[in-house]
């Protein structure tokens, strides 16, 4: 397995076992990518010509789009964008005046929604990255303890993990990995439950004058929980 590979796995599942405000691992591995991938589009590899060919040809989705921009780099962003504009522009030609039927700009514009350079170099990434987890807890004798110490895994993450355990870990093993990861999971949601479930009874007038406990944030944690904690499209 690439070390590469190997030792931000690590340093996530060692972080999120040390301080459980970070949350789920694969969540932080994945924000991670991202924050790579968008320096690296803005800086050394804006002016490749093998990138630049895949940004003209993918373009970006519109959050990854937005997230450049906070960036601040505008002359970054124009250079992309220029090459990308050309190409398009000859790409939609659809036979000219009269001549065309649509079909052509139709195929590519739906192309172009559906792709984004960085989603696809993100998601190519964290899938290895994944599959590194799963081969860390079967090959390393200390990975285990630090998987059972995680504060949880988002249900998104839960299923990659569960999906990499059957591809990877054989018939004696998986249950094993099923079992630490549903127990992450399963206590978790237990206190999720609780505490959303009081913060729903502080708005009730006889729990007014009660503590909120840990109930405050349930709501923003639920959101995490639910659906990750990291940029959607």
């Amino acid at each position: 397995m690439d070390m590469n590979f190997t030792i931000p796995v690590n340093e996530a599942f060692e972080q999120s076992a040390a301080d459980h405000a970070r949350g789920c691992p694969l969540c932080a591995l994945y924000r991670k990518l991202e924050e790579d991938e968008l320096d690296l589009i803005l800086g050394a590899s804006m002016m490749e010509p093998d990138i630049r060919i895949q940004t003209n040809r993918k373009g970006f989705c519109r959050l990854h789009y937005d997230l450049m921009f906070t960036r601040k780099n505008r002359l970054g962003m124009a250079l992309t964008m220029e090459s990308h504009l050309d190409e398009i522009a000859h790409d939609l030609r659809d036979g000219g005046l009269g001549g065309g039927k649509g079909n052509k700009p139709i195929k590519r514009i739906g192309e172009l929604e559906a792709s984004c350079y960085v989603c696809d170099r993100i998601e190519s990434n964290f899938e290895k990255r994944t599959d590194t987890a799963v081969y860390l807890w079967d090959t390393d004798e200390d990975f285990p303890k630090k998987l059972q110490a995680q504060p949880y895994f988002c249900l998104p993450h839960y299923r990659k993990l569960l999906e990499y355990g059957q591809k990877r870990l054989g018939k004696k093993k998986l249950p094993e990995f099923v079992r630490e990861c549903e127990t992450v999971t399963a206590t978790y949601l237990q206190s999720l439950q609780t505490d959303i479930s009081w913060f729903c009874k502080k708005f009730d007038y006889r729990y007014a004058d009660e503590p909120w406990n840990n109930s405050k944030d349930a709501v923003e944690r639920t959101i995490r929980f639910l659906r990750s904690d990291k940029h959607t499209r």
